[in-house]
């Protein structure tokens, strides 16, 4: 036997090993095979572990569902963006949070622009994974809308400034995102979201310093010296002197 066929020593199949997918990263790829190759109502669950090779007892407890599986990063995704917004203090400008916040989510996106543009397509064409998705979509509004409830508490309408800025912020994201995704994924996303929640700073966010253009002076400041006692119509002059050498 010629050592090119000899069995793989200890080493190598580790290395095999840990080339192998992990299960749910599997579990994922065989799914969305099979959704694009037979279609999503076509496809089962057990079609899915058939060709992971692993059991419906490993895919659920995973997923607990065949939509699930369609969306696997979201509940990551949503822990962190919760996580996020928990961390925050005072002195962050509650409207820039959030817009931070959302970019989190198309961070998730862009990690990979291919499984991305596959799920968009999926989900335009299987009503059943656009309520789902939209059910997705409501839980991160309502994180959003949540913290800055919090954080406008002592405002006069604050809870409805926080519904109705959580709602901008999603649809300002969705709509940037969307539109990359309908491209293929093609150029930078973050730009197009960037440019989006520009929108809900400017309209929402706390506005910045004025800064001082060539028409504005700086008001003159004159400290005068004068010996006690000297009449007031001296210092005076000598007020009028300082500011007359300019």
């Amino acid at each position: 036997m010629s050592s090119s066929s000899a069995a793989p020593g200890r080493g190598e199949k580790t290395d095999a090993a840990a080339a192998k997918p992990p299960m749910r990263e599997a579990l994922v790829a065989a799914a969305f095979h099979l959704f694009l190759e037979r279609g999503y109502e076509q496809t089962t669950v057990d079609d899915i572990v058939a060709l992971a090779g692993v059991g419906r007892r490993s895919f659920f407890r995973y997923f607990p569902s065949k939509e699930d599986v369609v969306f696997p990063d979201h509940e990551r995704c949503l822990a962190d963006m919760t996580a996020f917004l928990a961390a925050s203090g005072e002195e962050h400008e509650p409207v820039r949070r959030v817009c931070d916040a959302a970019r989190l989510v198309l961070r998730m996106y862009a990690e990979n622009p291919t499984f991305s543009v596959q799920r968009y397509r999926l989900t335009k064409r299987v009503p059943g994974l656009r309520a789902y998705e939209l059910s997705v979509v409501w839980r991160y509004e309502r994180a959003l809308a949540e913290y800055l409830r919090a954080r406008f508490a002592g405002r006069r309408d604050g809870t409805l400034q926080a519904d109705v800025i959580a709602a901008a912020v999603v649809a300002a994201h969705n709509n940037a995102l969307r539109s990359w995704l309908r491209s293929d994924g093609q150029g930078d996303a973050s730009d197009a979201v960037d440019h989006a929640l520009g929108y809900v700073q400017s309209a929402f966010g706390a506005a910045p310093p004025p800064r001082p253009t060539g028409a504005e002076q700086p008001e003159d400041v004159v400290v005068v010296v004068s010996r006690r006692g000297a009449p007031l119509w001296r210092v005076v002059q000598e007020i009028e002197t300082t500011l007359g050498r300019d």
